[in-house]
Order: structure tokens, then C-alpha cells, then sequence
């Protein structure tokens, strides 16, 4: 593969994870640290980083252990515990280098950072990796590289929906809302606008 072919590759990856393939506004996967962690714009930039971390670093780690590990003792059916299990070592290594690094980040993210560990998106990139790839012309799997892509531009994805979010609560918070509106009602009001205007970019094609 010449560098151009990567480019456009790795380019239809990158597009298809973020924009069409959202994990929280068209596969609605994350939504509890969606909802929980969207009222200010600097916690959600925070956990938008350690989300993109732990993906891409349980990418780093599930795909070679499916690969040479599970697939070949053919216990393929361990997936989801040793998946989990890499993921909840990820997300304690990530809870102590915030909690040294930057304690208020730590106390701003509260109970959602150790719930990173059973965040159904960070699971589903890990398994979607392993299965048909729908971003390119080829229908076979990720290879290792294309995989590290995906995790990462999906925890980008996931980022961008977070910091989206949050900027409007906190615009909305200042406009006047009807009683009955006020609080999470206009926010899933506000998620699910968004997600319609995500369901546009579905018909983008390379």
C-alpha cells in the first residue's frame, strides 16, 4: 500500500468514526457519561481525553490478545471478560495519573471516571475492531494499524459530542426555559436534535 491508498484510508476512517459512525449520536452507546458529564466544558474535555485514551490504549491491548491469543486456542468466547478486564486496568492507571496530575479534573469527574470501565462504547470499539470493516472498500477486519485509527477517531467522535453538548447546556442554562423543561428534559431534548443532525452525515460516501 503506497501512502496515498493509507491516506485515503486512514481519511475514510477517521470521517466514518467521528461523523457517521458516532458511537453517542447514531449508535446511542456512552450516553450515561454523556448525560452525566456535559454540564461544563472543561469536564467534558477532560473525560473526552481519557475516553480517547482508554480506547486506544484497550485497542493497543484486545487486538493482539484476540488475535494471537483467543483466536488461536480457539477460547474466542472469553473476549468479553478479558476485554473488560484490560479495560478496568486501563481506566485505574488513568483515575491515578489524574488524581497525581490534576486533582481537580479528578474531583470534577466524580463517579463517571471509574464508570469509564463499564462505558458500553469503550467495549464496542474494542469488538467492532474485530469485526467486518464498513469505513473502506475492503469488507475484511481491521488490520492492527486501521484499528488504532478507529479507536482513537471514535474517542474523538465521542469527544466531539461531549464538547458539543456542553457548550449548549451551558449557553441554555443562561436563556429563560419554561419550568417544566428546565434541567434533563431540555437536554434530552437538545441530545436528541443533535442526533438527528448527525443522521445527515449517513449519506456521505467515498
Amino acid at each position: 500500500m503506497d501512502m496515498v491508498d493509507l491516506f485515503i484510508r486512514v481519511l475514510q476512517i477517521s470521517v466514518g468514526a467521528i461523523f457517521i459512525e458516532n458511537f453517542v449520536l447514531t449508535k446511542f452507546l456512552g450516553l450515561c457519561p454523556f448525560m452525566g458529564v456535559s454540564k461544563k466544558l472543561s469536564t467534558a474535555s477532560g473525560m473526552g481525553m481519557a475516553v480517547i485514551f482508554v480506547m486506544t490504549i484497550a485497542t493497543l491491548f484486545t487486538w493482539p490478545i484476540y488475535s494471537f491469543v483467543l483466536e488461536t486456542s480457539d477460547t474466542v468466547f472469553l473476549q468479553t471478560v478479558v476485554f473488560i478486564l484490560v479495560i478496568a486496568s486501563i481506566v485505574q492507571l488513568v483515575e491515578m495519573i489524574l488524581k497525581k496530575h490534576s486533582p481537580i479534573l479528578y474531583e470534577s469527574l466524580g463517579v463517571f471516571l471509574p464508570l469509564i470501565t463499564t462505558n458500553c462504547a469503550i467495549l464496542g470499539v474494542t469488538i467492532i475492531n474485530l469485526g467486518p470493516n464498513n469505513f473502506t472498500a475492503s469488507t475484511e477486519s481491521f488490520t492492527f494499524f486501521e484499528a488504532l485509527v478507529n479507536a482513537f477517531m471514535s474517542g474523538g467522535g465521542f469527544t466531539l459530542a461531549l464538547v458539543l453538548m456542553a457548550g449548549i447546556r451551558e449557553k441554555i442554562e443562561l436563556d429563560p426555559i419554561p419550568k417544566p423543561f428546565e434541567g434533563l428534559p431540555i437536554a434530552f431534548i437538545t441530545a436528541g436534535l443533535l442526533s438527528i443532525a448527525f443522521l445527515g452525515f449517513s449519506g456521505m460516501s467515498f
